[in-house]
């Protein structure tokens, strides 16, 4: 089912409570690349800065399927993926501030940072000395290991939790919490806006927010894609052109065309034939990231004052700026809503890009 407006979930309270946490479903992967099946996990209890969420929806991200089949290394298992959370909170520790029963919110991609170096104090969480850590696949400060929102309840500290602004339906902007910042962010460093020229590299799970997000921030966008096959998908988003860049002759045609490109592909690309698209002084910000090294002639940067950059997500503050900007401007992902069920087979039609644009776990089904 195509869903692109937000959708009622009616979520049915399946746990178990314990002065040791709250026993909850989820679907995790018992071992490395094994398939995901439906497991009882314990959630921690409640405690006094902490909320209580039931979750409604879960996103599902590429990154969910590398690290279910270990290819990044260091795998946690079993492993309950997700990072892409929108729900509804049922309980608030006794000192909570910032979130009341019945709020409507959403978790991303960190769930704790040291909080005290220069980079947590400063709102840019993602980017902890000592290390974000992650909302699944990771050790808490207990040493425990962090389990995702591919479950029907998670506990979390209201300071890494946002908001989802009432506007804004919550299974559309599940993959907000990832997807979309993953975008915004650099759109924003980058100062995207009027009178600037971006591409983006892919029209994918990331690329199609890419494009919705520079189009409202008032950049015109052009679509570099493989082939021409989504050219219309593309200039309904809001991009004013699209490429292909299977013909060598786009490469020729679009020379220093571009202030920023934004890539969004894990599979290498020419970084050299990219850089040759950048007007002086231009970005080329990758947040793909192949699995292997890639090859760079440095006069590619050098002869026209380019950077080649990354990006990687946001912190809290920014990530809450976004939720608010999509609301104003009414965006939210495009997406395909599945049962738990599902999503072994929604894996495989991921890797073979057979997604428009991305799917969300309804969690009532977990």
């Amino acid at each position: 089912m195509s869903v692109t407006q937000g959708t009622p979930a009616t979520q049915a309270t399946q746990s178990t409570r314990s002065t040791r946490g709250t026993r909850v479903a989820a679907y995790a992967a018992p071992a490395a690349k094994a398939p995901l099946e439906r497991t009882t996990i314990t959630r921690r209890p409640v405690g006094e800065h902490d909320v209580l969420i039931d979750i409604k929806y879960s996103g599902i991200c590429h990154s969910d399927i590398h690290q279910v089949r270990d290819g990044w290394g260091e795998g946690i298992y079993p492993m309950v993926p997700g990072h892409e959370i929108a729900g509804v909170v049922s309980e608030v520790g006794p000192a909570v501030t910032r979130f009341a029963v019945g709020d409507r919110v959403g978790v991303g991609c960190f769930v704790d940072s040291c909080r005290r170096c220069a980079y947590c104090l400063r709102g840019q969480e993602q980017y902890c000395v000592e290390g974000m850590t992650g909302t699944y696949n990771a050790l808490d400060r207990n040493g425990e290991p962090t389990y995702g929102g591919y479950s029907t309840h998670l506990v979390v500290d209201e300071k890494y939790t946002v908001r989802i602004p009432d506007g804004l339906g919550l299974d559309v902007a599940a993959p907000l919490l990832c997807a979309g910042i993953t975008l915004y962010s650099p759109l924003r460093h980058w100062q995207a806006g009027p009178g600037k020229q971006v591409a983006i590299v892919g029209l994918g799970g990331l690329g199609h927010l890419g494009v919705k997000i520079a189009h409202a921030l008032g950049a015109e966008v052009t679509v570099l894609s493989q082939t021409l096959r989504k050219r219309e998908d593309g200039l309904k988003l809001g991009a004013s052109h699209f490429h292909a860049t299977a013909d060598e002759a786009t490469f020729e045609e679009l020379a220093g065309r571009f202030d920023l490109i934004l890539s969004t592909v894990s599979a290498p690309i020419g970084l050299d034939a990219y850089l040759g698209l950048l007007k002086v002084d231009g970005a080329l910000v990758n947040v793909g990231a192949p699995e292997e090294p890639v090859a760079l002639n440095l006069f590619s940067v050098i002869g026209g004052r380019k950077t080649l950059a990354g990006s990687m997500i946001g912190g809290i503050a920014e990530t809450q700026e976004m939720l608010d900007f999509c609301a104003e401007h009414g965006l939210g992902s495009e997406i395909e809503l599945i049962a738990a069920g599902q999503i072994n087979e929604a894996y495989e039609r991921v890797l073979a890009s057979d997604v428009r644009y991305r799917f969300v776990i309804d969690a009532a089904t977990i």
